[in-house]
């Protein structure tokens, strides 16, 4: 017998004894990469979000209280509720609810960041751009994509910040204690109430942020031919990729909030439809769906700036990181 019949002899025994061919080495290291790539989406995600809402958190709750208010905003009034929840409670009170932020920031941007990565991949796949900026409308939809995904696990989380943003501190000790008395005294319904504006307001938030962060990273490389921007031209990228997103949607997160704050407010907010309806009667178009905007204005594109540049330099220093300890090997 030649040495090839001797050869698939040889191997056809080893199957018939019930040896397992091993996974190619090339299967397993895509695997293994595939794997390190998404935790490494999801702790640049955290630390992103994490560092970005505590830096704006005082502005960030001084606009929900606006929001859900039908006080007039305006930079003025915004000053003098700051100073005097400052005056009144302490410096450290203007991040009153930010534990709460954290505990639903840290996994909706770990979550958003990298579903955003894999929806990337999945549509590069799909549209045959793998590796390479994706077309507008797959950029786009990436973007919704992730957004939507982030916001359907952590809502209840973003239901609980608000109420402790806009409550005085007797009425609700900590996060768990929110839970717990919504549940019993509103339902657990509640926890849910005012998702369908946020899903509505996340599509094009989420879609248009990280469309237009990508397009500016994009055409940055295509004019310069530097691949990687400096870190104050991500910054600049992503406070314009916040302008245009929160812009957007604004007042569908102003009717968010009021339903999700209409069971300490004493209004009763039914419907997207009837709670518009019900804030231009009483506030006007303006002064009421797009109250606080402003503020928004100033801390939203500082918001995204911070979380989008911490995102990519985070994960730049994980892949060096992992670079170093396989070189040290």
């Amino acid at each position: 017998m030649d040495q090839v019949g001797m050869g698939n002899a040889e191997h056809q025994g080893a199957l018939a004894k019930g040896e397992v061919l091993p996974r190619p080495a090339s299967s397993q290291s895509e695997g293994f990469k595939q794997g390190r790539s998404v935790l490494n989406s999801l702790l640049s995600g955290a630390f992103a979000g994490a560092v970005a809402k505590t830096a704006v958190a005082p502005l960030d709750r001084t606009k929900i209280i606006f929001q859900v208010s039908s006080n007039r905003f305006s930079a003025k009034e915004a000053y003098r509720l700051i100073y005097r929840t400052y005056l009144k409670d302490g410096f450290f009170s203007l991040w009153r609810g930010n534990s709460a932020t954290m505990v639903r920031v840290i996994p909706y941007a770990a979550i958003q960041f990298c579903a955003h990565e894999q929806y990337k991949r999945i549509l590069g796949q799909y549209y045959g751009f793998q590796g390479k900026a994706l077309p507008p409308v797959p950029r786009l939809l990436a973007g919704s994509l992730a957004g939507t995904t982030a916001a359907m696990i952590t809502y209840p989380l973003d239901m609980v910040r608000a109420r402790m943003a806009v409550t005085p501190k007797e009425m609700y000790s900590n996060i768990l204690h929110v839970f717990v008395r919504i549940s019993r005294e509103e339902g657990l319904q509640t926890l849910y109430r005012g998702f369908t504006p946020t899903i509505l307001g996340v599509v094009p938030y989420a879609g248009l942020s990280f469309f237009t962060y990508e397009t500016l990273k994009k055409l940055h490389a295509e004019h310069t031919g530097r691949s990687q921007p400096f870190s104050y031209e991500r910054l600049a990228f992503g406070a314009c990729a916040g302008l245009i997103g929160q812009s957007a949607s604004y007042p569908l997160d102003v009717v968010r909030r009021r339903m999700q704050t209409a069971g300490v407010t004493g209004h009763t907010y039914g419907s997207i439809s009837g709670t518009m309806r019900e804030i231009v009667t009483e506030e006007g178009v303006v002064r009421g769906l797009y109250k606080g905007l402003s503020m928004n204005w100033v801390k939203g594109p500082i918001a995204v700036g911070i979380s989008f540049m911490t995102f990519d330099l985070t994960q730049i220093l994980l892949r060096k990181l992992q670079q170093f300890s396989r070189s040290a090997r």
